[in-house]
């Protein structure tokens, strides 16, 4: 699924670079849109409060592409949508059941960020600060449950990274976000454990991510 992603999002970035190619000399807007394409890193920083059980939490590092479309209101001020997908394997450790293997779920977070750019040359540095909508789903529960259950999440993220120019158009981007992102899950392990368990899991991920982009 994860190529299958990149090739779109290889395609989306050739279609917008064809549309600049071509509009570029008649668009009054030229330069107040960026598209970028970057591969990221998405660790979590986990912890969790299990009822029952006790424990902690551990959700396995991911590595996918993301796309992102970027609009200045003037040179320095910008609002961006990062989309992105992720798949995250989940345990439950140190309870009083020992390590329990609760299968993978599936992130989709879409973040929406305020940005500052530093301008005054091919190095553009930037700051931002958003919120973020994290929906759960795909989720496999794994040997031990029956059934997980994800809340949806609202968090909030903090943004910095650079950009440096190599044309007119054209750009590479080095990019690191922090989610500060909760969720109550609730675990389903009557056939295995007797019990259902209920756990606040805060995932905090790191996000890093190296690519290129397009100014429109």
């Amino acid at each position: 699924m994860g190529k299958r992603v990149f090739f779109v999002l290889v395609m989306l970035l050739a279609m917008v670079n064809g549309v600049l190619a071509q509009d570029s000399a008649s668009n009054d807007d030229t330069g107040k849109w960026q598209f970028r394409l970057r591969g990221i890193v998405v660790t979590p920083d986990e912890s969790a409060e299990i009822e029952t059980i006790g424990g902690d939490a551990s959700i396995s590092t991911a590595v996918v592409p993301e796309f992102d479309i970027t609009y200045f209101f003037d040179e320095n001020w910008s609002m961006e949508l990062i989309l992105a997908t992720t798949k995250h394997d989940v345990e439950a450790v140190g309870t009083a059941a020992g390590d329990l293997d609760l299968g993978h779920v599936w992130l989709l977070p879409p973040t929406l960020t305020g940005q500052y750019h530093f301008t005054g040359g091919d190095f553009v540095p930037y700051v931002g600060a958003g919120l973020n909508l994290t929906l759960f789903y795909g989720v496999d529960e794994g040997p031990v449950a029956d059934n997980v259950d994800y809340d949806t999440a609202v968090g909030y993220a903090l943004q910095g990274g650079f950009d440096v120019m190599i044309s007119d158009n054209w750009f590479l981007n080095l990019d690191v976000k922090k989610l500060f992102l909760s969720t109550d899950a609730t675990v389903n392990a009557t056939t295995a454990l007797g019990a259902t368990v209920g756990a606040d899991v805060d995932i905090n991920p790191w996000i890093i991510g190296f690519g290129v982009g397009v100014k429109l």
